[in-house]
């Protein structure tokens, strides 16, 4: 006897965090007909690290080969533009450009030309020495989050909001989350994408085996100068991609970000020194920017991990617990690819999962955001800071 049929419970599996990687991983799973219900602790979905990022959704061309966050970013791209489709994201397919400043950042391009090819990405060198990439896309992640979210609702699950997780326990064999208020569900796997307090859910259960801190990324926004036809990539360093300038699907211009490692997960202040960190950088980039003065500025926290990137396994500690923690800035980019894994560990679990099949449109008069992205969560944290 299966898993599934020799338990009872509320659900087959009970996401928490409603971010772009939580929602993914329930598009995902409800798309192999699993029964999901998706918790969030916020007044709504996508108000911390989605909300907050460039938008930027990466081929992977830069990533080390063989790394399983290499592996689920282009696994997600060859997922991606399908269901991007069939839920009317919008994207701006614009690609992006490599330039570098001197010549060992030029040994340095030459080098992730090679890598790229070797992670099946077409890349372009010109004979200025700079790489052209013209898979690089942008979209809007508050919009993608909140359509995946609306197909998994229409189709029959559930989306919970003003949801905190505060305790995690066994429930005979299946697993019991509540909330302070005292209102609980009961799944039989319970899936850890909590972002900056998935090391604080992953406690709840007894397991300590990682910990996350926020690493600030700083923006700023700006009525385009002049026409931004691609993403400005500079040379990524072994820590940062760098400040990168890029077109958004709302036709600004934002530049950033910053890498501030921080301990105070509810800081998302942008801090007085940002702007000299990016702005001489971002001009240099795209000269425009000149004497340009921003229209918004916002930070988002990144859920880094220490000592630790893409913890996706089951807990050791923890009978029913997946763990789907110290994603960093790929999120966006690769959290198709991690639902689809997710989806495989579930099923390692014993949850019955069906063949693949699309799930209904969501109604984009519902799952729309009223603010810019890019402003949505600037504004919801000033609200909650004051």
């Amino acid at each position: 006897m299966s898993r599934s049929a020799a338990i009872s419970s509320d659900f087959q599996v009970a996401v928490v965090g409603g971010g772009v990687v939580g929602a993914a991983t329930a598009f995902m799973l409800r798309r192999r007909g699993v029964s999901v219900v998706l918790l969030e602790a916020q007044d709504d979905l996508g108000l911390s690290a989605s909300g907050t990022n460039s938008g930027i959704l990466h081929t992977g061309f830069d990533s080390h080969a063989g790394e399983l966050e290499t592996r689920l970013i282009l696994r997600a791209g060859a997922l991606r533009g399908a269901i991007l489709d069939q839920l009317g994201t919008p994207v701006l397919r614009c690609g992006a450009v490599v330039t570098p400043a001197d010549e060992d950042e030029r040994i340095t391009v030459a080098g992730m030309a090679d890598a790229a090819r070797a992670n099946g990405i077409d890349v372009r060198p010109n004979a200025g020495g700079a790489l052209e990439v013209p898979g690089e896309s942008v979209t809007d992640p508050v919009a993608f989050t909140l359509a995946m979210a609306g197909a998994v609702r229409a189709d029959g699950a559930e989306v919970r909001t003003r949801f905190r997780v505060a305790a995690l326990e066994r429930a005979g064999s299946a697993v019991r989350l509540s909330e302070p208020g005292g209102d609980a569900v009961t799944a039989q796997v319970a899936v850890n994408c909590a972002g900056l307090y998935a090391d604080e859910v992953a406690q709840l259960a007894g397991d300590d085996s990682f910990e996350i801190y926020p690493r600030k990324g700083e923006f700023f926004v700006f009525d385009p100068p002049a026409r931004l036809e691609r993403i400005l990539l500079p040379v990524p360093t072994e820590r940062t991609k760098g400040v990168l300038v890029f077109p958004t699907v709302d036709g600004k211009v934002i530049a950033g970000p910053t890498a501030h490692d921080q301990d105070d997960k509810e800081d998302w202040s942008v801090r007085p020194d940002a702007a000299d960190e990016i702005l001489p950088k971002a001009v240099r980039a795209f000269p425009p920017l000149e004497g340009a003065d921003p229209i918004a500025s916002y930070a988002g926290l990144r859920p880094a991990g220490r000592g630790v990137n893409y913890a996706i396994s089951s807990s050791a500690a923890f009978e029913g617990l997946i763990n789907v923690a110290a994603i960093r800035s790929t999120g966006l980019t690769a959290s198709l690819g991690i639902g689809e894994h997710v989806t495989g560990l579930v099923a390692e679990l014993g949850i019955d999962v069906e063949a693949e099949r699309s799930l209904p449109a969501p109604d984009t008069t519902k799952e729309t955001a009223d603010d810019p992205w890019w402003r949505r969560t600037a504004r919801h944290r000033a609200e909650v800071a004051s």
